[in-house]
């Protein structure tokens, strides 16, 4: 598997970026201000992350999905060394990620990747997005903050 960054914000593929984040504007949001890089694996897209610039301190996963065919093999964990690696590249000095109550998977792997929660953001997806958001057979209604300090 290779991780490259993708350059031409028309070729973000959408389609991945809308399985962890389903509002589309705010995707489109992240995506000026970001950047995407994709996990290929003998030439085919398997996933994707988008890191931002919170500050000049703290970069931020703002979007990580895996292709539904190839999760629970470890490519999420790949994408977030990866994206951990450029931040640290780039001075950071903490990474965030943020995570929906209901993302049980999720909220494992990101603390087995050394992330630790900081904050809960109530209501953020009930007030963000028109539509209800149901995983795990629970209702995502609150954001979960998490941050990792970087060497």
């Amino acid at each position: 598997m290779e991780i490259n960054q993708i350059t031409d914000r028309e070729q973000a593929p959408m389609d991945l970026l809308l399985l962890a984040d389903p509002n589309q504007q705010i995707v489109e949001n992240y995506l000026k201000d970001g950047h995407c890089y994709g996990a290929y694996q003998r030439g085919f897209l398997i996933g994707v992350y988008v890191l931002i610039n919170k500050s000049s301190e703290i970069a931020e996963i703002a979007n990580i999905a895996v292709h539904p065919d190839r999760q629970n093999e470890g490519i999420g964990r790949k994408l977030i060394e990866h994206a951990i690696k450029v931040a640290e590249s780039k001075g950071f000095e903490h990474i965030e990620i943020g995570t929906g109550n209901s993302s049980l998977g999720q909220l494992a792997l990101y603390q087995k990747c050394g992330f630790s929660m900081q904050a809960i953001i109530k209501d953020f997806f009930t007030d963000h997005y028109e539509d209800p958001i149901e995983e795990n057979g629970i209702i995502c209604r609150d954001m979960i903050r998490l941050s990792k300090q970087l060497t």
